[in-house]
């Protein structure tokens, strides 16, 4: 049986969150040091990926300190660009100075990259977009996104960027929205050292197959990281990975294998109810199972199946091999 993989969270799938409805909060505020050791509760973590900045009053040498003890190290840093500050976007933001103070944030989080050791700046760039037909001149839009990303990359040539694109929310429309429209835009900047972090979940609601987007990705060798977790695919969910999409998420990590796509298995969950400790170790059993089921699975006659487009025989051995990996609980 092939090694086992890596596996990971965002830190604040370990954090307390609001909605619209329950404002005051599912629990009370969570700070990035307790975050962290509830994410070496889980045990199986290796890897954590950090909201920047910190919450109030936790400097860099204490995260350092509580990652040691949990027994984690930083994988990504991803720069709050998405927050109330920035409504009207970040890269795209209309005011000169909201956009600098933007990219002076990421800036920042790109020392504490380098700082922590992690693998990348996560571009999550949630607030570029718009909500109305003719609110944005779609040309000067693209643009802004376009050219930011280029100056922001091009001033840390020796670190990785990773946008993580997504259809909609917090804005009606995203700039950054799906797999080839983030392709075009990297295209455009013309460096090496922009990729996309590919959230399997944002795949799924935006109608994209995320298989199909992880080999579009791999073959323009462009998938610097993943996030894997689930929803009813009309909305960002965040649900426990494997809890609806079996099929589809075995197909997302058979991709990566026959790729040799050997990055981290990495969650991205928001728990609102649940215990988060236990969310994740949940994910983390079914990761395992998905793992296993790889090794059980014939590629070989998969694979001539495919040629054949034989759907019935395609779907009888991966139904083998996932349903036997699951049945055994390791």
């Amino acid at each position: 049986m092939s090694s086992e993989p890596r596996f990971g969270a965002g830190l604040w799938h370990f954090a307390s969150y609001v909605d619209r409805y329950a404002v005051d909060g599912y629990g009370p505020a969570v700070t990035t040091l307790e975050a962290i050791a509830r994410a070496g509760e889980v045990g199986e973590l290796s890897v954590v990926d950090l909201n920047y900045p910190f919450t109030p009053g936790v400097g860099l040498s204490e995260v350092k300190d509580a990652l040691a003890a949990a027994g984690l190290s930083a994988i990504g840093i991803t720069p709050e660009i998405y927050l109330r500050r920035f409504a009207k976007g970040a890269f795209t933001n209309p005011d000169p100075a909201a956009r600098a103070a933007a990219l002076d944030l990421m800036h920042e989080a790109a020392g504490v990259v380098r700082e922590l050791g992690a693998d990348y700046v996560k571009i999550w760039p949630g607030q570029d977009g718009w909500d109305y037909p003719f609110q944005v001149n779609h040309r000067r839009l693209w643009s802004l996104a376009v050219d930011g990303m280029r100056e922001l990359a091009a001033a840390h040539p020796d670190l990785r960027f990773a946008i993580e694109y997504k259809p909609r929310e917090p804005r009606v429309h995203m700039t950054w929205d799906s797999a080839a429209r983030a392709l075009l835009g990297i295209q455009q900047i013309g460096l090496d050292n922009v990729g996309v972090l590919l959230d399997f979940g944002h795949s799924l609601y935006g109608g994209e197959s995320p298989a199909d987007a992880a080999q579009l990705l791999i073959d323009h060798g462009r998938l610097f990281g993943m996030d894997v977790n689930d929803n009813l695919r009309g909305w960002d969910d965040d649900l426990v990975v494997g809890t609806v999409h079996l099929t589809e998420i075995f197909e997302f990590f058979y991709t990566l294998k026959i790729n040799d796509w050997n990055g981290v298995w990495q969650l991205d969950q928001f728990p609102f109810r649940e215990d988060s400790v236990e969310a994740a170790r949940l994910s983390i059993r079914f990761l395992k199972a998905v793992h296993r089921g790889l090794d059980l699975l014939d590629i070989p006659a998969l694979q001539a199946a495919q040629e054949r487009q034989d759907a019935l025989t395609a779907q009888r051995l991966v139904q083998d091999a996932l349903l036997r990996s699951m049945a055994v609980d390791r």
